[in-house]
């Protein structure tokens, strides 16, 4: 179900969007209905940078079993290449 809720985060790094790569500034993810792939609900997450306005924009629809596995695939990738915190 749509929570209407949206977790913020500041974020560094790089994304590509509509016009190329571009410096990542920030992230927010929700949970909510999705505007491309075809299920009810999905976790969206969109990398953005603000500054630079809507090009400046990646956006996922993931499941949320497929955002868990990434959670997941996320910390293993860290840990094994020593980054855990």
């Amino acid at each position: 179900m749509c929570s209407y809720l949206t977790v913020r985060a500041e974020m560094q790094g790089s994304a590509k969007g509509q016009k190329g790569w571009f410096k990542l500034t920030g992230a927010l993810c929700y949970v909510d209905h999705p505007y491309h792939a075809s299920y009810e609900h999905t976790l969206n997450i969109d990398f953005v940078n603000g500054a630079e306005g809507p090009s400046a924009r990646c956006a996922v629809e993931l499941t949320a079993d497929s955002a868990r596995r990434l959670v997941r695939m996320i910390e293993d990738a860290l840990e094994a290449a020593g980054e855990a915190a």
